[in-house]
């Protein structure tokens, strides 16, 4: 769940001129005395952000909800301050949504999770595997299908160009194979490579060899990216579309953009990074590049959402597919997206190695990470959810009736997925 393998893995690589530089402002302190609030404080008053949204919901007794917002959505004095309905990048938190968007396609019966993805993408039909990823491109042929179930949980054998080295890496490259969005000066490069669609984006991965044979390793990658195809093949709309109508708008999720409009951009998160010990914005608002439609909808990492919507998004999951009378899955269909879908013998070396020191086994569901066993004092087995490479995190605990979904936009890996977990669980022991 820690979602730090999000593509913010590779920020390193971005140059400080191409940014602007602000001074970070004083702080606006609310008051409350809970770890959550104590926790948010403290990220603003060190100049690590400039704002940060925390929404916690506990029903074990009862319906409690926990809010806290520190500060403002940018530098600048005069910047929204941060509240429930701000905008940020929630990246890699993306792709939960997306598994749920295949999951209802499941239920319908247009999908199934054993479906080779051949069925709706043809030049899938057959696929070969690099004999030594780190060496060269020499490949043998698959000896198995990539399915729906290896593009939900990591495990199809793509590769990711924040993930994958060698020379496969240079033909993910060559090919445009990036379906992400930095800033206004990286797009300029990046989307003269990109494809113009997702139709394309999928043929021309699909061009490409495997790093491992589907079913065998988890690996993060594209595979929810290139289910977004699958998706809209299956569904015979596009993939975008299927979201908002099937998600998004029953469920009133009213601040979720793929491409944030002009009149809500007073209330959008600027992006930052630090370079050395400055923090320098790498995406104002004003100018941000999800002001511009992309190419093609990004389902491993393209939106823009409040900590409002996410956890509407959140509650339908807690509440086993319903929220407000409205139905988006039966509870059935529930369980399965975020019960553990890894093939049976898949290697989990590197999922489990983000999450050694927390005491958890983790598998993998319908986008997101699956805990396989209680931790003391935090999550319990069964908690489903995933975090973004410009910080959020958030996540469902059915064992202990929680949702929990924090907002801060600033790459690379910061502690708060952690530490905004141990406040939340310290909050509810009290």
């Amino acid at each position: 769940m820690r979602g730090v393998i999000g593509f913010g893995i590779g920020m390193a690589a971005l140059a400080a001129p191409a940014f602007a530089q602000t001074a970070p402002q004083p702080p606006a302190v609310p008051s409350g005395s809970s770890a959550e609030a104590a926790l948010a404080r403290r990220y603003v008053a060190e100049g690590k952000v400039p704002g940060i949204v925390i929404l916690a919901a506990h029903s074990e007794r009862g319906e409690t909800v926990m809010t806290t917002t520190v500060g403002r959505v940018a530098d600048e004095p005069t910047a929204h301050k941060a509240d429930i309905d701000s905008l940020w990048r929630v990246y890699s938190m993306t792709k939960p949504i997306t598994g749920i968007a295949a999951m209802i396609l499941v239920e319908q019966g247009k999908l199934r999770l054993d479906q080779p993805i051949s069925d709706f993408i043809p030049a899938f039909k057959k696929m070969k595997v690099l004999v030594d990823p780190s060496k060269d491109l020499n490949t043998r042929p698959a000896t198995t299908p990539i399915t729906v179930r290896h593009l939900l949980t990591h495990t199809a054998g793509l590769g990711y160009n924040i993930i994958t080295k060698g020379p496969l890496l240079d033909e993910y490259n060559k090919l445009g194979i990036n379906p992400a969005q930095v800033n206004a000066q990286m797009e300029v490069q990046m989307a003269q490579l990109r494809p113009d669609s997702l139709e394309e984006f999928a043929n021309r991965t699909a061009s490409l060899p495997l790093i491992a044979e589907p079913g065998t390793k988890w690996s993060y990658s594209i595979g929810l990216d290139v289910l977004g195809r699958v998706i809209e093949v299956a569904s015979g709309m596009p993939f975008d579309q299927f979201v908002n109508t099937r998600i998004f708008a029953p469920l009133k999720m009213q601040q979720s953009y793929w491409t944030v409009p002009a009149d809500k951009v007073g209330n959008f998160s600027s992006n930052y990074v630090f370079m050395g010990t400055t923090r320098v914005a790498a995406d104002p608002a004003a100018s941000s590049i999800y002001l511009k439609k992309p190419e093609f909808p990004y389902g491993g990492a393209g939106l823009v959402m409040s900590a409002r919507d996410y956890d509407r998004f959140l509650h339908m999951l807690l509440n086993g597919g319903t929220l407000d009378g409205v139905r988006i899955l039966k509870p059935e269909t529930v369980a399965v997206a975020m019960s553990n879908l890894l093939p049976a013998g898949a290697d989990t070396s590197i999922l489990n190695e983000t999450a050694k020191d927390t005491g958890a086994q983790m598998g993998f569901g319908a986008g997101g990470s699956v805990y396989l066993n209680d931790v003391a004092g935090g999550p319990g087995k069964g908690t489903f959810g995933w975090g973004g490479a410009a910080g959020t995190i958030a996540w469902v605990d059915p064992v202990h009736k929680l949702r929990a979904v924090a907002m801060i936009n600033l790459f690379g890996d910061t502690p708060l997925k952690r530490e905004v977990s141990k406040a939340i669980y310290a909050d509810i022991a009290k």
